[in-house]
């Protein structure tokens, strides 16, 4: 028994983790290509304003692969930036095509720690699972809510979730805590909250 036992909502969210990765980790390595590659094409769908930067992420395992998403918003003008864990909390550093890359911690690559650091005005978030009223189940450390939450001091943040279709769960038990999505991206085009 672990010392600190899982509140309901909590307890929930894993198991609807559990069940959105697992069907994440059953699609074939050519569907999670296409997709990601499909993201690209709803670029201009997202309707940012000019030269907002945006910041991306390093996919992880089986997740969607924002990469060529980002191409394109690079092309449209839009600043770039990946996180960086920096406990306890997330920071952006500013890429480009030239730009040198370190392990980011968690299997990701983060731009090497003399690259820019960047606010962000779009956050394009990697995700466990989602529900259709825009709440997101993340992969339950924290980093994303706290530095959403440091950004929002500052100014606004817009929050979009990128992922499969497969994702989506019925409904996520949203705590007080949570910050829902703006918009969601998938393969089969953009969902607002």
């Amino acid at each position: 028994m672990s010392e600190h036992p899982l509140t309901p909502p909590a307890e929930a969210k894993e198991r609807l983790r559990r069940q959105a990765l697992t069907r994440r980790a059953a699609l074939t390595g050519v569907d999670r290509a296409e997709a990601s590659l499909k993201l690209a094409d709803f670029a201009t769908d997202l309707e940012l304003p000019a030269a907002v930067a945006v910041a991306g992420f390093w996919p992880i395992r089986d997740e969607i692969d924002p990469r060529p998403l980002l191409v394109k918003l690079r092309d449209m003008g839009h600043p770039l930036c990946l996180p960086a864990v920096i406990h306890p909390t997330l920071i952006f550093r500013s890429f480009g095509r030239d730009t040198k890359f370190v392990p980011g911690g968690f299997g990701t690559m983060a731009p090497c720690p003399d690259a820019e650091e960047l606010r962000p005005d779009v956050l394009l978030m990697p995700l466990a699972a989602f529900d259709s009223r825009g709440n997101r189940i993340g992969y339950g450390k924290g980093h994303y809510d706290r530095a959403i939450a440091v950004l929002e001091k500052e100014a606004p943040v817009v929050c979009i979730g990128l992922a499969f279709d497969v994702q989506e769960v019925g409904e996520v038990p949203a705590e007080a805590h949570d910050r829902r999505l703006d918009a969601l991206l998938t393969p089969t085009g953009l969902r607002r909250f």
